[in-house]
């Protein structure tokens, strides 16, 4: 299950690419947060049921501010409920798997220690990890755009291609998921051949 959040999306032309995709596969359940939810008034029990159904989510947004857009803040404060996603009885989200795909305005390099940001984009999302970890769920690496100003479009093809091999993998097995943890990103395993 994608869940896409962007406030802006008439104006990206990556993202607009990558969701063009993404409603071309029969196994995404595909949700754009700002269209179901234009008021902010969130179907908790709705999107419950939703990650009942799924083994895999996607957070997929703009890196806003080093974070992700308002709507899906407020979608993980209310969905994730103690009891139902954390705390004592809160287990139904138990070994599901959950990462972010985010696209960033900045180029890969500036999104190192050593970089204009300070902190690499896994550094940086690291309070969905804890979340993710806190619902007792596996937090793969994010599948990161980067760079999206300055992307040529032979260049974004090749990024669009790279996410669907990563939604067809993901879409077969889950067992092999844990093998790529240790990987800055997710796209290091599906970088397309030159």
């Amino acid at each position: 299950m994608v869940l896409f959040a962007h406030p802006r999306f008439e104006h990206s032309v990556v993202n607009n690419a990558m969701v063009v995709m993404e409603k071309q596969l029969s196994f995404i359940t595909f949700q754009d947060l700002y269209e179901s939810y234009p008021d902010f008034n969130i179907d908790v029990k709705r999107e419950q049921e939703l990650l009942l159904a799924h083994d895999v989510i996607i957070w997929q947004h703009p890196f806003y501010w080093y974070s992700c857009p308002p709507l899906l803040k407020q979608w993980i404060d209310l969905v994730l409920e103690f009891n139902w996603a954390y705390g004592p009885n809160g287990d139904a989200l138990k070994e599901k798997y959950i990462l972010n795909v985010v696209t960033t305005g900045g180029a890969r390099e500036a999104y190192q220690t050593d970089g204009r940001n300070r902190f690499t984009i896994n550094q940086m999302l690291a309070p969905f990890d804890q979340t993710a970890t806190l619902c007792k769920m596996v937090y793969l690496p994010p599948f990161a755009v980067q760079g999206t100003h300055r992307l040529q479009p032979n260049e974004l093809a090749i990024k669009v291609e790279e996410y669907k091999a990563l939604l067809n993998f993901l879409s077969i097995e889950t067992s092999p998921l844990k093998t790529l943890l240790h990987l800055e990103i997710i796209n290091d395993h599906f970088i397309q051949p030159k």
